[in-house]
């Protein structure tokens, strides 16, 4: 029986008045987390107090008892760690896999964006994320997909309008609009676009921007539409314009995109209040042994920036940036949701509270693993629709678009045109290969900077739409790479001499497996592994650079299921055409 709006009151008084009674000592907290070094936020300093808990709030601090008291003295206790931008997709593995990989480094809260499952199911694909996100040891919240698909160049297995999406903004989970990555269609007034943010703004709802290298009018045109934050800022001039001109900054490192370093001098009293971290993208191996949100404070930590500006752009200026007001501080009224580490040298993580429950304290601890409906699971299970290919289906004449990488970015050069694969020049095919709706459409380019010598690679984390990309040095290899993929229904493959070397399943929309994380790493890294063996270059992350390359809105060139795409002018760049 739904419970009457009266019997809400009455439950939520009790719960009120018992955080109300334990904060001023009539009776006893919870927990209480003893001679506490803390981090107040609002003061901009480190103070000394015991940390009352009761029912998940946090009641006060100050000297207080609790049925349970813990020891902290000698360690800082901080607020949990938030994610401002990451899908979780790229973790590849379920949301439940994810949430034990990242609340060891003590993130308590991500916000996510589905967009790459949302490009493959549509709304299907939204739902399914929230219903396999339900009471995690993390609290995720999301942003709804802006760019389904990401531009009109796209084959995706879904299109996604305002209407679309609309109703979801209602929900309790839902903070915004993610990611507007056709700013072009911004900029020019589209209306299927622009639509989108209007209906955020009218439900009240933030809208996160993608914008690399946007500057001048068409910057300020693409502010004016209502776009708050921005994530791909690789160089301090474009960060620092952003800023000036209202947006919030997402400093990001993750596994494919490292901005921290250029973005360094944003962390200092002048500009830090609207700034905060992100990581966008992270793979398995980042989760495990390098770390999250607590990776980004140790770096920046370690290249000079002040502790608490660090610490409060990785706590408060997110959960204020999206009103989440009951988190981000250690206060009275706050969600107890908090992080003890030993020192900020070494910053390592060991006991991690979420509303007041210990949930890591060198484990973690086990929790309900949240179920999605069996309509979605079977749906998710069934997502590619492609013939087999052959090696003929990769042949082509002329010239074509040359895609330049660059180490350590998703940006790429405009290399003009090549006509044929010169492994020992370093140019190899690269291909797109439309997995949704059976089309037969195949995009065919070349590419340099990924130094395979010899076989192929495909894999279908494809962003955004999630086709299948593929390289190789062979038509038959990357054939065999790409039948590779389909056949374990999405992943990724390391093919030579037309024998699959390494193999990692993605069954779920072809993006996650259902393994748990150290296994989808131990195959992840085999398949590395064998990249890097057939000469993938070392200074790239062979298959998180290669799925940024069919994204059609960073620059300059992109491979699509269409062909070769240059994202500053707007069109494809024609066969035989120099």
């Amino acid at each position: 029986m739904k419970e009457t709006y009266e019997e809400k009151i009455n439950r939520r008084l009790g719960v009120k008045q018992r955080i109300i009674a334990v904060a001023s000592g009539r009776e006893k907290a919870d927990l209480v987390l003893k001679n506490a070094m803390y981090l107040n936020v609002f003061s901009n300093e480190f103070l000394q107090g015991d940390i009352a808990v009761a029912n998940g709030l946090i009641a006060g601090i100050g000297e207080y008892e609790g049925e349970n008291e813990i020891n902290v003295n000698g360690k800082l206790v901080l607020p949990g760690f938030i994610d401002a931008h990451i899908h979780l997709e790229s973790s590849m593995v379920t949301p439940s896999e994810f949430a034990k990989a990242v609340v060891s480094h003590g993130t308590t809260t991500v916000i996510t964006d589905p967009h790459e499952i949302a490009n493959v199911m549509g709304t299907d694909g939204i739902e399914y994320m929230i219903q396999s996100s339900q009471n995690l040891p993390v609290d995720v919240h999301f942003m709804l997909p802006s760019c389904v698909p990401a531009t009109e160049f796209d084959e995706s297995g879904a299109e996604l309008g305002y209407k679309d999406i609309d109703s979801y903004f209602e929900h309790k989970k839902v903070l915004g609009l993610a990611e507007m990555m056709n700013y072009v269609g911004v900029i020019n007034g589209d209306d299927d676009v622009v639509s989108k943010i209007v209906a955020s703004q009218a439900h009240h709802k933030k809208i996160d921007g993608h914008a690399p290298e946007l500057s001048g009018n068409d910057l300020n045109a693409y502010i004016a539409a209502g776009v708050y934050s921005d994530h791909e800022c690789s160089t301090f001039e474009n960060a620092l314009e952003k800023l000036r001109k209202g947006q919030f900054i997402m400093i990001r490192e993750g596994t494919a995109a490292h901005n921290l370093k250029a973005l360094m001098p944003l962390l200092n009293q002048q500009y830090y209040a609207r700034c905060m971290f992100a990581t966008d993208d992270k793979h398995p191996s980042d989760l495990l042994y390098g770390g999250h949100i607590d990776y980004i404070v140790k770096q920046a930590l370690k290249n000079g920036a002040d502790p608490i500006i660090t610490l409060k752009a990785a706590t408060h200026h997110a959960a204020r940036y999206f009103a989440l007001n009951n988190k981000g501080a250690i206060a009275p009224g706050y969600l107890a949701d908090m992080v003890v580490v030993d020192n900020l040298t070494d910053f390592n993580v060991e006991t991690v509270f979420k509303r007041g429950k210990v949930i890591f304290d060198g484990e973690v601890k086990e929790f309900e693993i949240p179920a999605a409906d069996d309509r979605l699971i079977e749906k998710c299970h069934n997502t590619f629709c492609l013939n087999e290919v052959m090696p003929d289906s990769f042949k082509v004449d002329g010239k074509l678009g040359l895609i330049g990488l660059v180490s350590g970015e998703l940006l790429t050069h405009n290399l003009g045109t090549a006509d044929k694969i010169d492994v020992e020049n370093d140019i190899l095919k690269i291909a797109c290969i439309e997995r949704h709706k059976n089309t037969n459409h195949i995009g065919v380019g070349y590419v340099k900077g990924y130094s395979l010598k010899s076989g192929a690679v495909a894999t279908s984390v494809a962003h955004d739409s999630h086709n299948i990309i593929a390289v190789g040095c062979t038509d038959s290899d990357i054939s065999v790479a790409v039948n590779a993929v389909r056949n374990s229904k999405g992943g990724i493959a390391v093919v030579d001499n037309e024998k699959i070397k390494a193999l990692l399943e993605l069954p779920v929309a072809g993006l996650m497996s259902e393994e748990p994380l150290e296994k989808v790493n131990e195959k992840l890294e085999k398949a590395k592994t064998e990249a890097y063996r057939l000469g993938a270059d070392k200074g790239i992350d062979p298959f998180m650079t290669l799925s940024f390359l069919s994204l059609p809105v960073i620059p300059s060139l992109r491979i699509t299921t269409k062909g070769v795409f240059d994202v500053e002018k707007c069109e494809f760049v024609e066969k035989n055409k120099i």
